[in-house]
């Protein structure tokens, strides 16, 4: 086993996701393809034609991939799952922390900690649940 990506679905908001991680992580989307790429049989609504069905996001050792869903799949919330970043420098944790809060919501702000390392917990505006770490010395 080599690593566990996480694979986000957005709604119909895939880009709008995208470009908000752009902005935070400074990163770049590797890969995307739209329903209109689809070469299957899969029938596809005419409204999801230009929506993402799938990408491929990177930001130095931080990936995901995400689409913005399946035709009539509902998705469901995964409140049981937050991703965890672990930074080696603070200053670009408070950078990324303020990025992330922009139209979210602070569940933790970031403050030292008994183990040693300075940590938070936001759910960004995507409802994508977030902690981030980094330690102290």
């Amino acid at each position: 086993m080599q690593a566990i990506i996480p694979y986000l679905n957005f709604s119909g908001k895939a880009e709008q996701a995208l470009a908000f991680y752009q902005h935070c992580f400074k990163g770049d989307v590797i890969a995307l393809m739209r329903f209109s790429d689809n070469q299957t049989d899969m029938p596809i609504p005419d409204e999801l034609l230009n929506k993402v069905m799938h990408c491929h996001f990177k930001a130095g050792e931080l990936e995901f991939m995400a689409s913005d869903g399946m035709p009539g799949e509902q998705l469901k919330s995964a409140g049981n799952i937050e991703l965890n970043l672990n930074f080696s420098d603070l200053a670009e944790q408070q950078q990324v922390f303020e990025k992330l809060s922009e139209n979210g919501s602070i569940t933790m702000g970031l403050q030292d900690t008994f183990w040693q390392a300075r940590f938070a917990r936001v759910c960004d505006q995507f409802g994508i649940n977030w902690m981030l770490n980094c330690p102290l010395n």
